[in-house]
């Protein structure tokens, strides 16, 4: 990994080329700067998928954050890919209704 990011809870890595690999927690207390993080690296870095293999817990203010960075990144014609989605992570996201926007 090249370069890391992030607050004490919440990380990003670059990881292979074109991955942002997320790590921590990303939830409603990281949320804000993880969004800030995320969408900089994204621009910066030209990311075309997301790892969220190291997210060790979230809630509807993280998925939030996913989903955001997602469609920006749709709307700007870079579309993200989501791999390693934790299974509580996939739960939120079929119960909020966004799961057929993440993958």
């Amino acid at each position: 990994m090249s370069e890391t990011t992030g607050t004490r809870d919440f990380k990003l890595a670059s990881g292979a080329p074109g991955t942002l690999t997320l790590s921590g927690v990303l939830s409603f207390d990281t949320a804000a700067n993880a969004l800030q993080e995320l969408r900089a690296a994204v621009a910066r870095d030209g990311i075309k998928q997301l790892d969220l293999a190291g997210i060790r817990r979230s809630d509807s203010a993280g998925l939030s954050c996913i989903v955001a960075v997602m469609a920006e990144s749709a709307q700007g014609r870079r579309p993200l890919q989501v791999v390693n989605m934790p299974v509580g992570l996939q739960a939120l996201a079929q119960v909020c209704g966004v799961d057929g926007l993440i993958g």
